[in-house]
């Protein structure tokens, strides 16, 4: 069974492929085949990223391959134990083909209302078009250091029905530099900005299983 993860937003810049090449370095790490569709074939952020990866000789390798549409993408799928769909910013008829084929669609989200507002319309809309409310994340990134701030912005996506994965990714450069490198945000220099992100990372995959669990039941 392949598993299908979709990454998507309102906007650009909230850490949507960031959060790609996380996932896709953790699910590799833990032994699982991996491949992330790069859906964005004007930025290719992801591939991009790949090739500084392998340029650096950076383990493990992370498969990534620039699609143009997400049916392209999908015929990869019985290749690999994990897909990743790294879509385009903003809301398309491919973010909705996205969250149709996914088994959790992950939305970044910063904590300002400026970031939060866009990522919840975008889930309505989602919703609207018939993705089941249990199967969308929402992840926080781009935190400040105010505890206060960062609960009121888990309680506004609550508020709005939606679940808000463990973990969280603060503002630091050296996410910046790890990502320059090829690296993944669990592959810095430091300690405790990876275990923040790792956190991140393990509640995506709880969330999997979860779900997964219920298809069963």
């Amino acid at each position: 069974m392949t598993f299908i993860v979709g990454m998507v937003s309102q906007k650009g810049g909230v850490g949507k492929s960031t959060l790609a090449r996380m996932m896709a370095r953790e699910f590799v790490a833990g032994g699982l085949a991996t491949k992330i569709a790069d859906l964005d074939t004007q930025q290719q952020t992801c591939t991009n990223w790949a090739g500084r990866r392998a340029e650096n000789d950076i383990e493990p390798e992370i498969q990534v391959q620039s699609f143009a549409s997400v049916k392209s993408a999908l015929e990869e799928a019985g290749r690999f134990d994990a897909l990743l769909l790294d879509g385009k910013p903003n809301a398309s008829d491919q973010t909705v083909e996205i969250a149709k084929a996914s088994d959790l669609v992950v939305i970044p989200t910063g904590q300002t209302v400026d970031d939060l507002h866009p990522g919840v319309v975008l889930a309505h809309s989602l919703r609207k078009k018939g993705i089941s409310p249990e199967t969308i994340a929402f992840a926080m990134f781009k935190i400040t250091g105010s505890e206060r701030e960062n609960a009121a912005a888990r309680e506004y996506i609550a508020q709005a029905g939606y679940m808000v994965l463990d973990g969280e990714i603060s503002v630091s450069t050296a996410y910046g530099s790890a990502s320059d490198q090829g690296k993944a945000i669990t592959e810095t220099s430091f300690r405790t900005l990876n275990e923040r992100a790792s956190k991140l990372a393990q509640s995506v995959i709880d969330r999997i299983a979860e779900l997964q669990e219920r298809k069963v039941a």
